[in-house]
């Protein structure tokens, strides 16, 4: 019982500068990031920040990934933005909240293992994909209201700031780690363009922040089975989006502090949060990569830095909004940028004249699928696909056959290899049904019959055998394919005691 009510490692060192300041920085950097995800969305900007709000708070708490970042997201504002257009936000908010009891259901069933499904290309690529991606977005900073591009000083400002706010970023920590180099870029820069009053973008310029605590609200739609199929597609796309980001996310962070984390116990505070968050009148999320970078570099490794940072978020809105919306938008663009800087897989580079052709196609689709679509979910799942088919096609090159005839004139096949449905045509080649003798034996030790296909296989092979009067033996065939090779049990004689005993590893 007491792994599951021990929220807080109390055992862990924590230092208490670094995750208050840490989080301090990253509440600021979710203001614009918030308000620009409602607004991609269709939804007021308090929609955007009540969600970061609620779903950092909650994930920060009860999260199994110590040190990582909810809150509104543009993967998720993507899947509802149509939904919003249509119905309104009323319509938003049960969907959320559908999405979270689905994503709750997820990780009771402890469907977090299946993340061991997807392979390093596919992460290489969607860490790639996901830095352009945050790269790209910045570029929206250096355009007017109109969409055009900024000219003249206007420019010349905004460049200037935002290469100051990268250079800090990069140098201070050479020299001290004390505190975030992150927040004193923002406070060096903000100091710069408030106290000179120099004319340039500030957040106050994207939308207003100022607002109270989130309402408490039950989502105003009629309780239908019109409804229930109406947010139903959304609901799942959006708990599958959030919890594939959520849990790569999780795995890259456990990559960088050689930690691990708790996929299951991530899924059901993922879950726990979009439910309040749709209750609260928010847009719901996931796990922000971007911003989990920013407190995870500033060096915080605890709980608190994500508790400090939706607490200090709250504040701003409720009381700091004058003075938050001051902030300008360079410090927060070249912090960005250098977080999309960081993210980047620069390894990946190296290795495409190391790995194999097959796992750098991998990874480029899921880079490009990730830039140009923003489906991080798709992205996700046409790698894993494609690594699947790759692998299928790579295995079903290696079953072999080793064959020799024993003394009392039984033909033996020792078969190596899966024997699945890539494999089935070349495992049919290796036999010779009408030149063998009366009597022949298949090992299965050194293989493994994987799938129905492969059975189906079995069970032709022993009837082709049967017809010319011959007699096949299958040893070492594990029990669950004997059970399901009824039509042939007349002429199979299976080596019952030295089957073996497959076992699952589970999470």
């Amino acid at each position: 019982m007491k792994k599951y009510f021990n929220l807080f490692d109390l055992s862990q060192k924590v230092d208490y500068k670094i995750e208050v300041l840490s989080g301090v920085t990253v509440a600021i950097a979710l203001i614009p990031e918030a308000v620009a995800f409602a607004l991609i969305a269709g939804l007021s900007p308090l929609t955007g920040l009540y969600a970061a709000f609620v779903m950092g708070l909650v994930t920060a708490v009860l999260g199994g990934r110590p040190g990582m970042i909810s809150g509104a997201t543009g993967a998720v504002a993507v899947v509802i933005a149509s939904l919003a257009l249509s119905h309104g936000a009323e319509y938003i908010f049960a969907t959320v909240v559908l999405a979270g009891i689905i994503q709750i259901v997820a990780g009771i069933l402890r469907l977090g293992k299946f993340m061991r499904l997807v392979p390093h290309p596919v992460i290489f690529g969607f860490v790639n994909g996901l830095a352009i991606i945050i790269f790209m977005s910045q570029l929206d900073q250096f355009k007017d209201e109109s969409g055009n591009w900024l000219q003249g000083t206007a420019l010349y400002v905004l460049l200037g700031f935002v290469l100051v706010t990268m250079f800090i970023i990069w140098g201070l920590p050479k020299l001290t780690k004390a505190i975030p180099a992150s927040l004193v870029a923002i406070l060096v820069v903000s100091g710069l363009v408030i106290g000179f009053h120099i004319d340039t973008k500030t957040v106050g310029d994207i939308a207003s922040i100022q607002g109270g605590f989130p309402p408490f609200h039950l989502p105003d739609v009629p309780l239908t089975l019109q409804t229930l199929l109406l947010i139903l597609p959304y609901a799942a796309i959006m708990a599958g989006v959030g919890l594939i980001e959520s849990l790569l996310t999780l795995n890259i962070i456990d990559e960088i502090t050689s930690s691990r984390g708790r996929g299951n116990k991530e899924a059901v505070a993922q879950g726990t949060a979009n439910i309040l968050s749709g209750i609260f009148s928010g847009m719901g999320g996931c796990a922000m990569i971007g911003q989990s970078l920013i407190n995870i570099s500033a060096g915080a490794r605890a709980r608190l830095s994500g508790i400090v940072a939706s607490v200090m978020l709250l504040v701003f809105i409720m009381y700091g909004a004058p003075l938050v919306e001051q902030l300008p938008m360079a410090a927060l663009t070249g912090l960005m940028i250098m977080v999309a800087i960081g993210t980047f897989e620069w390894a990946s580079l190296r290795t495409f004249t190391k790995m194999p052709k097959s796992d750098i196609f991998v990874m480029v689709v899921v880079t490009v699928v990730t830039a140009i679509l923003h489906n991080l979910a798709l992205a996700v799942m046409v790698g894993v696909i494609i690594a699947a088919l790759v692998f299928a096609w790579d295995n079903a090159k290696r079953i072999r056959a080793r064959k020799y005839m024993d003394a009392n004139g039984v033909k033996h096949y020792e078969i190596y290899g899966p024997l699945f449905f890539g494999s089935v045509t070349v495992f049919n080649e290796k036999f010779d049904v009408m030149n063998d003798p009366e009597e022949v034996i298949i090992d299965f030790a050194e293989s493994r019959v994987v799938d129905m296909s492969a059975i189906e296989a079995l069970s032709k092979l022993t009837e082709r055998y049967q017809k010319v009067g011959k007699k096949v033996q299958l040893k070492h065939l594990s029990p669950d394919c004997r059970t399901l090779l009824k039509n042939a049990e007349e002429i199979i004689d299976v080596n019952v005691l030295e089957d073996p005993t497959y076992k699952l590893v589970m999470d």
